[in-house]
C-alpha cells in the first residue's frame, strides 16, 4: 500500500503488533499532536478544572504568528481551555493551560518530559505545550504509545471525538469545530483523535479507531495536505476493514 504521508504506523492495541508501518522510527516534528501530552500533564496535576483563567498577551503566538479565535482578555475555565486546545487545536488555550500549571511553563515542561519518560517515549522531546516549536519531536512509534496512554483519560476521549461545541466567550457564543472531520463520519468509530500542522511537520493525525472487531492506533505524519492525510487515513481504514492486515514486525512493548 502506498501512502502520501512520509511516516506512518498502525498498531493492534490488544496485541501491540504492528499491522502497517512506514518510516515509523524517524524523529520528526509533531506539531499539535503535542497537545495530547499537554492534556495528560494538565489532568495529572488534578487542578480545579472549573477555575477561571484569563488569556493574556503571553499566550499569543510570537513564533509562527498563528491565528486564534480566543481573544486576549477572555476568561474561560480550565476545562473549556482544555476543550479548545484538543478539539479545535487552539494554541492560546494550550499555552494558557501550561502557563497556569503549578510553577509555570518551566515546571510544565519538566512534567511533560517526566511523563514521556514514564511512558518510555525514548525518542520524544517536548519543548513547549502547543506544538508550534519544530523542536517538539517524536516518532510514529512513540506517538502510538502516547495515543494509547491518552485514550485512558475519559476527558481526552470525550473532547477529541466531539464534532463541535458552542462556547461562551464574554457573553457571545461561538461555535468551534473538531479539526478532524472524520469524527463526524458515520463510517468511522473513533475514540481518540488529534490533528496537527506546521510547515515543518506537514499534516499529521493520530486516531484510535474501532474496526473489524478490534481497536487500532493509527498515526500519520507529514502528509503534504489535509486531503492527502485524509486519503491515507481512509486507505488504512479500508485495509483494516478488509481484514488483510498482517503483523509486519514484532510488538513494540506498547502496553
Amino acid at each position: 500500500m502506498s501512502l502520501g504521508s512520509k511516516h506512518a504506523i498502525v498498531i493492534d492495541e490488544a496485541t501491540g503488533k504492528v499491522l502497517f508501518e512506514k518510516n515509523s522510527s524517524d524523529i520528526v516534528p509533531i506539531a499539535s499532536l503535542t497537545k495530547l501530552m499537554t492534556a495528560m500533564v494538565i489532568l495529572d496535576a488534578r487542578m480545579d478544572m472549573h477555575e477561571h483563567i484569563v488569556i493574556t498577551d503571553d499566550d499569543v503566538d510570537t513564533l509562527k504568528f498563528s491565528s486564534s479565535r480566543v481573544p486576549v482578555g477572555a476568561m474561560l475555565t480550565r476545562n473549556t481551555l482544555l476543550e479548545l486546545a484538543l478539539m479545535s487545536s487552539d494554541n492560546r488555550a494550550a499555552h494558557a493551560l501550561a502557563r497556569t500549571y503549578p510553577g509555570g511553563i518551566e515546571h510544565f515542561k519538566l512534567a511533560a518530559r517526566n511523563k514521556a519518560h514514564a511512558l518510555s517515549l525514548r525518542r520524544t522531546n517536548i519543548e513547549e505545550p502547543t506544538g508550534l516549536s519544530p523542536y517538539n519531536t517524536s516518532t510514529a512509534s512513540d506517538l502510538a504509545k502516547l495515543a494509547m496512554a491518552a485514550a485512558r483519560y475519559p476527558e481526552i476521549e470525550r473532547i477529541t471525538t466531539s464534532a463541535g461545541d458552542l462556547i461562551d466567550l464574554g457573553g457571545s457564543a461561538r461555535r468551534y469545530h473538531n479539526t478532524n472531520k472524520l469524527v463526524s463520519d458515520k463510517n468511522w468509530t473513533i475514540s481518540l483523535s488529534k490533528t496537527g500542522y506546521t510547515q515543518e511537520a506537514g499534516r499529521c493525525i493520530i486516531m484510535r479507531v474501532r474496526t473489524a472487531g478490534r481497536d487500532a492506533i493509527m498515526v500519520l505524519l507529514n502528509a503534504r495536505a489535509s486531503a492527502n492525510r485524509t486519503a491515507d487515513a481512509i486507505s488504512l481504514h479500508r485495509f483494516l476493514m478488509a481484514g488483510h492486515a498482517q503483523p509486519v514486525m514484532a510488538g513494540l512493548n506498547l502496553k
